[in-house]
């Protein structure tokens, strides 16, 4: 049975029109259409003209959002001796070793992003059925399997993502708050659009960007016109 549309995002849709907008009108739009009763993120959905199916096709990597994320990011570390307490000192909010892999285990998932070091990955990797399918299986590509715990988890509590193109070839991250000022969303967005080109798999093929549309989380999608977003020079996004 089809979900029905709420009569709240049936009047946002009429706001919006069927044409790709300029980067900054069409983020002037998100921020107006984010009228639900909870602060809602800005979220970018981008298709891009690869096939995931192929190792040589596929998008995993970082982006360092300029402006943050406008989220508090608990960040749990799995690491051995001392490695434990340098993350705590550096301001992670667990670490541990075989004990906090123990927890996890049992179902403890009080974290949104999971730092280990590469010599406890063995023992981690058990955990993959588990973190896998939530997204916190550090990884390399990823920059959460690194011996330097002190500069990941300040790079992730200011404001760094981790993403990936899903197995349609799309790419879906928040890129902020919806509460942030224009000119904030669309150094982030930038930045995004940047890390996207710059981390073009090999074997992608003919035009690279589809389509990228951007919204609320609870408004309505808003095309974005690719080219606009390409060339547009921000000092602070560089």
């Amino acid at each position: 049975m089809p979900k029905r549309v709420s009569r709240r995002l049936e009047e946002l849709r009429k706001k919006v029109e069927d044409r790709p907008y300029d980067p900054e009108e069409g983020l002037q739009l998100l921020k107006e259409t984010a009228t639900a009763k909870f602060p809602e993120a800005a979220e970018a959905h981008i298709r891009l003209g690869i096939d995931p199916k192929y190792t040589d096709q596929q998008l995993r990597t970082t982006v360092a959002l300029p402006k943050g994320t406008g989220q508090t990011i608990k960040i749990a570390v799995i690491a051995k001796g001392e490695k434990v307490n340098e993350a705590l000192d550096a301001g992670a909010d667990l670490a541990g070793s075989e004990e906090l892999i123990e927890e996890i285990s049992m179902g403890m998932m009080d974290f949104d992003r999971l730092i280990a070091t590469p010599d406890v990955m063995p023992q981690v990797a058990k955990l993959g059925r588990l973190l896998g399918p939530r997204g916190l299986m550090p990884s390399p590509k990823g920059g959460t399997v690194t011996f330097d715990l002190a500069q990941a988890i300040d790079e992730f509590k200011a404001g760094k993502l981790e993403f990936r193109a899903d197995r349609t070839g799309i790419v879906h991250v928040m890129f902020g708050k919806a509460s942030f000022p224009v000119e904030d969303l669309l150094t982030n967005l930038k930045a995004l659009q940047d890390c996207i080109d710059r981390n073009r798999p090999s074997g992608a093929k003919g035009p690279y960007w589809r389509s990228i549309f951007v919204s609320a989380t609870m408004g309505p999608s808003i095309e974005i016109e690719v080219n606009a977003l390409r060339e547009l020079k921000l000092t602070a996004a560089a």
